[in-house]
């Protein structure tokens, strides 16, 4: 396999988003992943099976799995929860993102397959962390991220109803963490020849994403409020509806430089002579004012008539785009934010992992396996013997 993890071997027992996503990962950067399943499978494979269609894999399922290979175990009997332990005791990288008490009481614990393994990271993903009164509560990111870590509250404005979040964010942004603790992990593990627990938390990682308000409150005491549109401090960093009805986003945090400019490229140099916007603070304190004239400006012209003038006159903006924008959108194209992923019987596109390495570069190996598609491939490769292999499949450990 490609990339800079060609030679790691990592087993995954992760269910849903985190800790697959971070498997996934490693995957992507090369890693040899085998992912344990029970016989039912990932509960994410089901995703659309409450909607009618039970046969169809999930993309979002495809975008965290593939690349990896699927071994079936019942880890409810003692040899499932053996053949576990002998396929990490020859792994560099353990992932899992079950509850902290349910996998220790399978003795899939770190303390329990370090013994076996010294050299071994463990990587543990969950909801609230490994301490506390919470560390076995079940939480989506919906609860630990979204909820309990502050961003709903602090993305809603006063009155307003709760902003749903989008499949997997939170997810997704605990697995990043994860397998760049994991590479840290390993970098250590060629000093000192010694494995280690790596742990993240949605919730962490939810309180990390909104760390400029939550430190504010830390360090000064004030607690961040919710800030609506029209009183937002700075109008020049903000969404306007534009003539075609699209919207853009001004991206002039800094005001003072940018304010000339953005005068200029609107063609209302008056403004730059206004009292009442005279600078960041007079701005602030007349926003609501200021956001009314530049929406009635910018309401003059559609998305392409700006981008020409912004672009001419060194004002920073982005258009905020759909999802069929966002595929046609050569930018993200020249990105890298696709990747061209190798099926049995064609090359389909999905999302790129969002890292790139210039001197080791990555590529994706494969689709995301069927349930149990590499049991009996796994289990030879571990020295299991055909005849055992149907012991085990009688006994009902394997399919």
């Amino acid at each position: 396999m490609a990339g800079p993890m060609d030679g790691i071997k990592v087993v995954e027992i992760g269910v849903w988003v985190a800790g697959p996503s971070a498997a996934g990962i490693l995957c992507d950067w090369g890693a040899e992943v085998v992912k344990i399943e029970p016989p039912e499978g990932d509960p994410f494979r089901g995703l659309f099976a409450g909607f009618g269609d039970a046969t169809t894999t999930p993309p979002p399922f495809e975008l965290d799995n593939r690349g990896k290979r699927s071994v079936t175990l019942d880890l409810r009997s003692d040899e499932g929860i053996a053949i576990a332990k002998r396929l990490v005791a020859q792994a560099d990288v353990f992932v899992s993102n079950m509850r902290p008490g349910g996998i220790a009481r399978m003795g899939l614990d770190y303390e329990s397959l370090r013994a076996d393994n010294p050299r071994l990271i463990y990587a543990q993903i969950s909801g609230y962390g490994l301490d506390g009164p919470d560390q076995d509560r079940a939480s989506f990111d919906v609860g630990a991220f979204w909820s309990r870590a502050g961003i709903a509250a602090a993305l809603t404005a006063p009155g307003a109803d709760l902003p749903l979040q989008r499949g997997g964010m939170g997810d997704h942004n605990t697995g990043s963490q994860a397998a760049g603790a994991v590479a840290a992990a390993l970098f250590q593990r060629e000093r000192s020849g010694e494995g280690q627990l790596v742990t993240a938390s949605l919730v962490r990682t939810g309180a990390y994403t909104i760390g400029w308000d939550l430190n504010t409150a830390l360090r000064t005491g004030e607690m961040p409020q919710p800030i609506t549109r029209d009183t937002f401090p700075n109008p020049l960093i903000l969404s306007y509806q534009v003539k075609d009805g699209r919207w853009i986003w001004l991206l002039m945090l800094q005001g003072d430089r940018h304010w000339p400019d953005f005068c200029r490229a609107v063609e209302h140099e008056e403004w730059m002579e206004d009292e009442r916007f005279a600078g960041l603070l007079e701005r602030a304190m007349n926003a609501a004012a200021l956001i009314a004239e530049i929406e009635a400006v910018l309401a003059e012209r559609n998305v392409e008539e700006w981008a020409e003038v912004f672009d001419r006159e060194n004002v920073w903006w982005a258009p905020v785009q759909s999802f069929a924008e966002v595929i046609a959108d050569p930018v993200l194209e020249q990105s890298g934010a696709w990747v061209d992923v190798p099926l049995a019987e064609e090359t389909v596109k999905m999302v790129a992992t969002p890292v790139d390495f210039h001197g080791t570069p990555w590529a994706p190996s494969a689709g995301a396996p069927e349930l149990g598609q590499n049991t009996e491939e796994v289990l030879l490769e571990l020295g299991y013997e055909w005849e055992q292999i149907a012991e085990l499949k009688d006994r009902a450990v394997i399919p």
